[in-house]
């Protein structure tokens, strides 16, 4: 069994542009190479955004050198990029932006929530690339729900593979490293077992709801994540109450990591090098 690490809130709650109220669950918490390897986790909302006119979000910036994964749980975004992509993800669908080489995007709630409003909720994770693949060509996943196998896990409890592969089911994401992220709902009462690959490093984030964590740690209320240790196959989590998870692991990139702002890369010299480039065009622009 996967021991746990840790238990943490978020480091820091800020805006991201006018649209995205977010907790930082790492790395602003001193969270870095235990969960590596992803680098970044923000949970924005739930949030509740007046009917407006106009639509809120963040408007065109870069990115190279690693991959966003932006899942919705309620809301809708609207994505599109210089590299000529562009999508919309509803509750339940899943972007998975490879920014590699470099890529510059706008994400703005969609325009018939924005004149509706509503309650916003979602997720975005930032994982990195290894080094032999950060400057490939950017690529881009819209992922909709009824793309994303569910495995039943009793008691009215499951879990969405979003990535990687649980109980025979296999996520659609394609990732560059071996990657599992799923998306789990546990009924009160439920007593699950994961299988996480050993040398995994993993992370139980908990949106909301009360669980224990191999039978010892206890996580309750909102935005709370549990670090693994990455020796051990078996994480098992115990419902106290209705519980929303996101279980992240992965094998860690063990290469140095230089970051600057959008850009990660493996030295100070290739950071220097993206903000030229992005200075110069040469990741495009939006229309």
């Amino acid at each position: 069994m996967k021991k746990v690490l840790g238990v943490y809130g978020p480091g820091s709650n800020h805006w991201v542009g006018d649209g995205f109220p977010v907790r930082n669950m790492f790395p602003s918490n001193g969270l870095k190479d235990e969960i590596n390897p992803f680098l970044m986790l923000d949970y924005a909302g739930p949030s509740y955004f007046e009917p407006s006119k106009k639509s809120h979000g963040v408007g065109e910036h870069p990115h190279r050198g690693f991959e966003t994964v932006t899942i919705a749980y309620q809301g809708a975004v609207e994505h599109r990029d210089s590299a000529g992509n562009a999508g919309v993800i509803f509750p339940g669908d899943v972007q998975w932006m490879t920014a590699a080489s470099g890529v510059v995007h706008e994400e703005m709630h969609e325009k018939e929530f924005a004149k509706n409003g509503g309650t916003f909720e979602m997720i975005q994770l930032w994982v990195n690339l290894p080094k032999t693949v950060k400057m490939s060509k950017p690529r881009y996943q819209g992922i909709t729900k009824e793309q994303i196998p569910s495995v039943d896990l009793g008691n009215d409890s499951y879990a969405r593979v979003i990535a990687g592969e649980l109980h025979g089911a296999r996520g659609p994401a394609i990732t560059f490293t071996p990657i599992n992220l799923f998306d789990v709902r546990l009924a009160v009462g439920s007593k699950v077992e994961l299988r996480i690959p050993e040398g995994h490093y993993t992370g139980v984030f908990v949106l909301k709801g009360d669980i224990v964590l191999n039978g010892v740690d206890s996580i309750k209320g909102e935005a709370r994540i549990a670090t693994l240790s990455p020796e051990g196959e078996l994480v098992a989590l115990e419902a106290k109450e209705d519980s929303t998870l996101l279980v992240l692991s992965g094998e860690p990139i063990n290469e140095p990591v230089f970051s600057y702002g959008p850009f990660v890369m493996n030295t100070r010299d290739e950071i220097m090098q993206a903000v030229r480039d992005y200075n110069d065009g040469k990741m495009g622009h939006l229309a």
